[in-house]
């Protein structure tokens, strides 16, 4: 087995791939290489889908015996932007003042570096042998359309026969100092849309026009000032933003014939999505009726709230981060979406990487140092995950 190699080095020459959805760039084939020369057995599978571009994909791991401990990222990043509004340009992967400079160096290449270094180590210190198994899902699609990445890998496992008894989520999870938060599940998502319909007319004739700009601006009041809940042990109070309102209609004069709106809700283990999309519709039919608004109300959405309990995962970890950083972590559910909410169906997932208060923004960037302290922390989550009873 070689040195393992430095996380530093190796998140450099991630983000010098410029692995921008769904392009692999030679990131992938990167990962691929590193643990291959740690003794992985690797898979590169590519998936497509109808109307969407094919995205590489790799499964690697060490050991066949149980627990199988996986780590999942995606090498996928957002489009830099304006290339000429960075301070150092975003896949030179250059460092300045100790800080590493890249699109992806926190989200989440940087991540990816450190746990496979993490795990060099951990191996390097074990013989190269895992008292269970140490696997990496890693996929080129989150920043994406998220269908031909994680969850077909998981399809693909699950046809092998093939088990994952816990994962981490390499997502940048701290806020304000490394190690300060612990991701233990997300907020379900939900985008809607309502369409009302009424009669075109010029806008000096409204008795003969029906305009159902007013009536949709009745339902979204409502639906804006719907209280869900008030909070859950672990998250927020659900709440629904209205995000888009239009016509199809350019001239000043004329009444529309229909008028559509689009929001999207975040909501806590008090809902299911069944039970919010009824609340929602009780909600928008109740305003309709006020106005006498005929309307149309569609959903749409991947991804149910999901939480992972303290338990040997969740405690593993906040201990990791506690003994090599000095403070204990704080459990949350709060930001978007990730690829966790696949894998929670097949195994407990926690999120834990770097700080996020650059992710897909120009001068994306980390702190050298936080790179290594991230490898630390991992390292001593492997060695005691598999030191359980």
């Amino acid at each position: 087995m070689h040195p393992p190699p430095d996380p530093i080095l190796l998140a450099q020459a991630l983000i010098r791939c410029p692995s921008v959805t769904p392009a692999e760039a030679g990131a992938l084939t990167l990962v691929e290489d590193v643990l291959k020369g740690a003794g992985f057995n690797c898979h590169r599978m590519t998936f497509s889908d109808t109307d969407t571009a094919d995205v590489e994909n790799l499964y690697a791991r060490i050991g066949t015996a149980e627990p199988n401990l996986c780590f999942a990222g995606h090498t996928d990043v957002v489009p830099p932007g304006d290339d000429a509004a960075w301070t150092l340009p975003p896949f030179a992967a250059e460092i300045r003042d100790d800080v590493l400079y890249g699109r992806g160096a926190v989200d989440m290449k940087g991540a990816i570096a450190c746990f496979m270094v993490a795990a060099r180590r951990y191996l390097s210190a074990t013989g190269g042998k895992p008292k269970g198994s140490l696997s990496f899902l890693i996929t080129g699609d989150e920043e994406g359309e998220s269908i031909n990445g994680t969850i077909k890998v998981i399809n693909w496992l699950k046809e092998r026969g093939e088990v994952l008894d816990a994962c981490v989520v390499g997502e940048p999870s701290s806020r304000h100092e490394l190690g300060d938060e612990i991701k233990i599940g997300r907020r379900g998502t939900l985008n809607g849309e309502i369409i009302v319909s009424g009669k075109q007319g010029h806008s000096a004739y409204p008795h003969i026009a029906d305009n159902p700009l007013p009536k949709l601006a009745r339902i979204i009041d409502r639906l804006a000032a719907l209280e869900l809940d008030t909070g859950t042990h672990y998250f927020e109070p659900s709440h629904i933003a209205v995000t888009v309102v239009s016509a199809p209609n350019t001239a000043t004069n004329v009444i529309p014939g229909l008028a559509r709106a689009k929001f999207n809700a975040r909501y806590n283990d008090a809902h299911t999505r069944t039970k919010l999309e009824a609340v929602i519709r009780r909600c928008c039919e109740s305003a309709a009726a006020e106005v006498g608004a005929e309307f149309s109300l569609t959903f749409s959405g991947t991804g149910d709230v999901f939480i992972t309990d303290p338990g040997p995962l969740v405690d593993t970890m906040a201990a990791a981060v506690r003994d090599v950083t000095g403070h204990t972590p704080k459990l949350t559910t709060t930001g978007g979406t990730s690829d966790a909410r696949f894998i929670k169906d097949v195994c407990p997932v926690v999120e834990f990487g770097l700080i996020n208060a650059t992710i897909h923004q120009v001068d994306e960037r980390v702190p050298v140092a936080d790179l290594e302290t991230l490898t630390r922390i991992y390292e001593l989550f492997i060695a005691d995950y598999f030191a359980r009873d």
